[in-house]
C-alpha cells in the first residue's frame, strides 16, 4: 500500500480524499450509534428484564457484544481496506466462492440497505429532528393551536429542510461534513452528560428509592431476556459505520481500531449511566410509560433549562441523520464502483471528490419516505436482516483465515470471537420471527427476491439498457462528476473467473 504523500491524501481506487483522522472516525461512530433512542424510548430493555439490576446488566453486556462484534469488523476492515462496510467484506468472502451466488450476499445487502433500510432510517431520525428541534418554541409560534394533521405537517417540512440541509453538507465537502459532525457529536455528549450530572447530583442527596429494589422482580422468562438484549443491541447498533468510509480515513490499518476501541466503550459508558440517572429519578413505570424518558427526566430536575434536553435530542437526531447519509453514500459509490448499482453512483465531482449523485441519490429516496410516510412499517420488515448480515461477515471472516492465510493482518481478533458474534447474529436473526411472526418478514424476503431479478440480467449478465448513456450524460452534465477508475479495473467480481 505505497505510502506516498499523494496516496495519503487520495485513495487509488476511486477518487475519495483521506479526510477523516481519528478523533474524526470516533466521532463518526458516536454520531451513528447515538441517535434520539437512549433521549426517547431507552425502555424496552427494562419492560422485559423485570428489573433495574438486569437491565443495568443487559445495557452494560450489549455494549460488551457491540464492542466484540466492531472489533471482527476491524480485521476486516485492514484486511479488506476499502470502502462499503458490509458490502466490501461479503464481496471479498465470497465472491470467488460460486460465479453467480458468491457475488449474491454483498449485491442484496447494497438493495437492502441502500434503497430501503439506511434512508428509511434517516428519514425516522430526521423526524424526529424535526420534532424536537421545535417542541421549546411550539407555544411561542402558537404550534399547540394547530391541528394534529397540522401540526404532522409542520414537523414534515422542518424534516424536509433538514434533509436538504444534510444533503447539501455531504455533497459540497467531506471537510464540511467532518467539522459539523465534530460539533455536533460534542453537543450529543454533552446532552448525555447533563443527563449523568443530573443522576449524579441524585444520588449526592440519597435519591436512591427507586434504585433500592435492584434484581427485585428478575424475569426468569427464558424468551423476554432475549427481548431485552434483542432491544439493547438494537439501540448500540451503528459500531460497524466507520468501516464503510474505510478509503476516506487516514492511516485506516492503525486508525479503524482504534476508534472502535475508543468509541463503542464510550458509547457503553454512557448509556449504562444515563438509564442508572433516569432511575433516579423516574420509576420503572414512569420509565416505560413515558413518551419521551429525558424529556421527563429533564423537567423533573433542570426546571427552567430542561430546553437543553429537547435541544439536546434535535442535535443529536440532526447528527445522526447526517452521518447515517455520509456513510449510505459511500456504500452505494463503491457498489457502483464494482457494477452492482448504476455506474454513476460511482462517479465523484471533479473538484470536491465526493460522490454527489449517490447522495442526490440518498435524499430523494428519504424525501420520498418522509412525504409517503409510514417509514416505521419499513424499517421494521427489514431490520433483522441487519444482523442476517452481520453473520454472514462473521462467516467471510474466518472463509478469509483459510482462503486468505497470507494476508498481512494488522488487527485479529481471537477466532472465539466472530464465532460467538455469529452465533448472536443467528439469535438476533430469528427471535423477531419466533417472538411476533409477521408478514412483514415475507415482504422482506419479497424485497430481496426482486431484488435478484434484477441481480441475475444487469449485474450477472451486465445487461446495460441503451437508456443509461443518456442518464449517464445528464449526471454528468448536472453535477459535474467523472469516472475516476478505468472501467475494466472495477469490473464485478463474478466475471473475474476464467
Amino acid at each position: 500500500m505505497g505510502a506516498s504523500k499523494k496516496n495519503s491524501e487520495k485513495t487509488e481506487e476511486g477518487g475519495l480524499k483521506r479526510n477523516i483522522g481519528l478523533m474524526a472516525a470516533v466521532n463518526v461512530i458516536i454520531s451513528v450509534m447515538i441517535g434520539s433512542g437512549i433521549f426517547v424510548s431507552p425502555t424496552a430493555a427494562l419492560k422485559y428484564s423485570g428489573s433495574i439490576g438486569l437491565c443495568l446488566v443487559v445495557w452494560t453486556a450489549c455494549g460488551i457484544i457491540s464492542l466484540m462484534g466492531a472489533l471482527c469488523f476491524a480485521e476486516l476492515g485492514t484486511v479488506i481496506p476499502r470502502s462499503g462496510g458490509e458490502y466490501a467484506f461479503l464481496l471479498e468472502s465470497f465472491s470467488k466462492l460460486h460465479r453467480f451466488w458468491g457475488p449474491l450476499p454483498a449485491f442484496i445487502c447494497s438493495w437492502v440497505y441502500v434503497v430501503v433500510l439506511r434512508p428509511a432510517a434517516v428519514a425516522v431520525v430526521i423526524l424526529t429532528f424535526a420534532e424536537y428541534s421545535i417542541q421549546p418554541f411550539s407555544t411561542l409560534i402558537g404550534l399547540d393551536q394547530l391541528s394534529d394533521g397540522d401540526q404532522e405537517n409542520v414537523v414534515k417540512l422542518i424534516a424536509l429542510l433538514g434533509l436538504g440541509l444534510i444533503t447539501y453538507i455531504n455533497m459540497v465537502s467531506v471537510k464540511l461534513y467532518v467539522q459539523i459532525n465534530n460539533i455536533f457529536s460534542f453537543f450529543k455528549v454533552f446532552a448525555c452528560l447533563v443527563v449523568i450530572g443530573g443522576g449524579i447530583y441524585q444520588l449526592a442527596i440519597g435519591k436512591t428509592e427507586n434504585l433500592r429494589s435492584g434484581f427485585e422482580g428478575t424475569t426468569t422468562n427464558p424468551g423476554y431476556i432475549a427481548l431485552a438484549f434483542y432491544s439493547g443491541l438494537w439501540a448500540y447498533d451503528g459500531w460497524s459505520s466507520v468501516t464503510v468510509i474505510t478509503e476516506e480515513i487516514k492511516n485506516p490499518e492503525v486508525n479503524i481500531p482504534r476508534s472502535i476501541s475508543i468509541a463503542v466503550p464510550v458509547v457503553t459508558a454512557l448509556y449504562v449511566f444515563m438509564n442508572l440517572a433516569y432511575m433516579t429519578v423516574l420509576t420503572p413505570g414512569e420509565m416505560i410509560s413515558a413518551p419521551a424518558v429525558a424529556v421527563l427526566f429533564g423537567d423533573r430536575i433542570l426546571g427552567p433549562f430542561s430546553f437543553i434536553i429537547p435541544l439536546g435530542v434535535a442535535l443529536s437526531t440532526f447528527g445522526c441523520a447526517m452521518s447515517i447519509q455520509f456513510a449510505t453514500t459511500r456504500l452505494c459509490f463503491v457498489s457502483g464502483r464494482e457494477g452492482h448499482f448504476l455506474e454513476p453512483m460511482s462517479y465523484v465531482h471533479v473538484r470536491r471528490s465526493t460522490p454527489i449523485p449517490a447522495v442526490a441519490l440518498s435524499g430523494i429516496i428519504v424525501f420520498l419516505f418522509i412525504v409517503v410516510g409510514n417509514i416505521t412499517a419499513l424499517i421494521e420488515f427489514a431490520s433483522f436482516l441487519i444482523w442476517v448480515t452481520y453473520g454472514a461477515c462473521m462467516t467471510g471472516l474466518l472463509i478469509l483465515r483459510k482462503t486468505q492465510p497470507d494476508t498481512p493482518r494488522p488487527y485479529r481478533v481471537p477466532t472465539i470471537i466472530p464465532i460467538f458474534i455469529l452465533l448472536v447474529s443467528i439469535f438476533l436473526s430469528l427471535m423477531p420471527i419466533i417472538s411476533a411472526p409477521s408478514m412483514k418478514y415475507l415482504a422482506a424476503l419479497g424485497f430481496i427476491a426482486i431484488g435478484m431479478c434484477l441481480y441475475t440480467p444487469f449485474v450477472y449478465y451486465k445487461k446495460r439498457p441503451r437508456i443509461m448513456n443518456t442518464v449517464t450524460y445528464i449526471m454528468q452534465m448536472l453535477f459535474n462528476v467523472a469516472s475516476t477508475v478505468p472501467t475494466a479495473q472495477y469490473a464485478p467480481v463474478a466475471t473475474e473467473e476464467k
